[in-house]
């Protein structure tokens, strides 16, 4: 059984988390989040912003304003779960439809 870093409950009504050793790859990846733990739970929870990918319908980006860039945290939903895919620091929101907005 895993046991998950997070699960957090979107504005769309389903759910996303993430394990630990998850977790730490996308750091590793992405070494500027390693502190922003809080910030990535804040986005899935109340997101500045939601787009549906371009390429996979059941691939959302979720995205709130950091300062002058922005924090986007995507994530896949299969049936009523998600789960994290990966999180960046962006200077620009990627294209796609917008589904839900502040």
């Amino acid at each position: 059984m895993f046991e998950y870093l997070f699960e957090i409950k979107t504005v769309l009504g389903f759910s996303v988390r993430t394990t630990k050793t998850y977790w730490d790859k996308i750091c590793l990846k992405h070494p500027e989040l390693i502190d922003k733990l809080e910030l990535i739970k804040e986005t899935l929870l109340q997101p500045d912003q939601i787009r549906k990918s371009k390429t996979d319908d059941m691939v959302f980006l979720f995205y709130i304003e950091a300062g002058r860039y922005w924090l986007s945290v995507v994530a896949k939903k299969e049936n009523e779960i998600g789960f994290l895919i990966t999180a960046y620091i962006t200077d620009k929101i990627k294209e796609g439809e917008i589904i839900w907005q502040k």
